[in-house]
């Protein structure tokens, strides 16, 4: 992504004396005729022309009789010089807490599109604050340096509490943009009952839309994003509002026993848990290890229920035994592969060829 310059704030600070000092030269004035005419003294026509004195509502109504224009006209032309001038001393305020940038994905949130990329530091600063919608460091601190923390993390991995943030805020921000009606428990049971059946579809672009469509209808948003590095994210759940849940999935594990296990796991926190909880998921370990269980197995049962899973220790460990099975209880073959394999039925390392890959395309992000 190529560098950008801020829209609001310009790399030059024009003055509305500026103006005035356009206007006389066409009318071949001096600024002391300038000062006769406006009823100033020379020194507070040179002040205004400088920029040092404020246009004030006053000084704007003598402008507007003088010079022509609107009095709106010169008292807008001063507040948004004023203006210019307090974003020019924000953003060298903020360039010198530009070390902050340095614990966030950068890299990661300017390629995927999360932020725009600034060759000032200040303004790379201010970006990422209105990324995150706080105020400042100190507010960001408080909600989002250490996201990780309110949720369950990995041991084998190093949880990067900034770069959780990050994922997490994206996720917050595409949800906002999703339409959702209100939350409806039963409405929502009913759609997963729904889309069961749509693992067996092999093509994220026609599940993906289908499944996002069908729980926004019950009041769930449903973000796909990929994950910074050191953020071992599968996905999430929050409550973004008390009739608004929000489920974020990272395609981690990039198979498609893993995407539809880690969609129903978040689907179950949010059928079986307090609206007030918030979980993000990896591999299983967690600081509420019996609402992760609990989440489990809701995932398992309604991916294979217990009926069906009886059945998988006496099916054959074969290619075709598992495609029979797997049209029977309808669902694809690759969720029930992982399933065997984390019964230990089968080996980690066999019939992974029945699993579905996907991979994140540039145009994704």
């Amino acid at each position: 992504m190529s560098d950008l310059t801020h829209p609001l704030t310009p790399d030059w600070v024009s003055p509305p004396g500026d103006t005035i000092a356009d206007l006389i030269d066409e009318l071949e004035w001096s600024q002391r005729e300038l000062a006769e005419r406006l009823g100033f003294t020379t020194k507070h026509v040179s002040q205004l022309i400088n920029g040092k004195a404020p246009v004030t509502e006053e000084t704007a109504v003598r402008l507007e009789r003088v010079l022509g224009s609107t009095t709106r006209f010169w008292l807008e032309r001063e507040a948004q010089y004023r203006d210019a001038l307090l974003r020019e001393e924000q953003i060298s305020l903020l360039a010198a807490q530009a070390e902050w940038l340095k614990l966030l994905p950068i890299n990661h949130m300017i390629g995927c599109g999360w932020i725009r990329k600034f060759g000032n530091k200040g303004l790379q600063v201010a970006e990422c604050l209105r990324f995150f919608s706080v105020a400042n460091i100190e507010a960001w601190e408080q909600r989002y340096s250490n996201a990780g923390a309110a949720f369950r993390s990995s041991d084998t991995f190093t949880r990067d509490g900034p770069a959780v943030g990050a994922w997490l805020r994206q996720g917050e921000i595409k949800a906002a943009e999703l339409s959702c009606q209100r939350f409806d428990l039963k409405k929502f049971k009913d759609v997963l009952k729904e889309l069961r059946s749509l693992t067996n579809e092999p093509d994220p672009s026609v599940f993906v839309p289908v499944l996002i469509e069908k729980c926004s209808k019950a009041g769930v948003a449903v973000v796909f994003e990929p994950a910074p590095k050191k953020c071992p994210v599968s996905g999430a759940t929050k409550w973004l509002t008390k009739h608004k849940a929000l489920i974020q999935l990272s395609l981690r594990h990039k198979s498609n026993d893993h995407l539809w296990f880690s969609f129903f796991h978040e689907a179950g926190h949010i059928v079986l848990h307090s609206k007030s909880s918030s979980f993000i998921e990896t591999d299983g370990r967690g600081l509420d290890d019996e609402k992760e269980q609990e989440a489990n197995s809701f995932a398992r049962d309604v991916l294979i229920p217990p009926k069906d899973a009886e059945r998988l220790q006496k099916i054959r460990t074969s290619a075709s035994a598992v495609l029979a099975f797997s049209r029977e209880v309808g669902i694809a073959p690759g969720i029930v592969v992982g399933r065997m394999q984390k019964e230990g039925l089968i080996p980690w390392t066999h019939l992974n060829g029945m699993k579905k890959r996907y991979e994140w395309r540039p145009n994704e992000h």
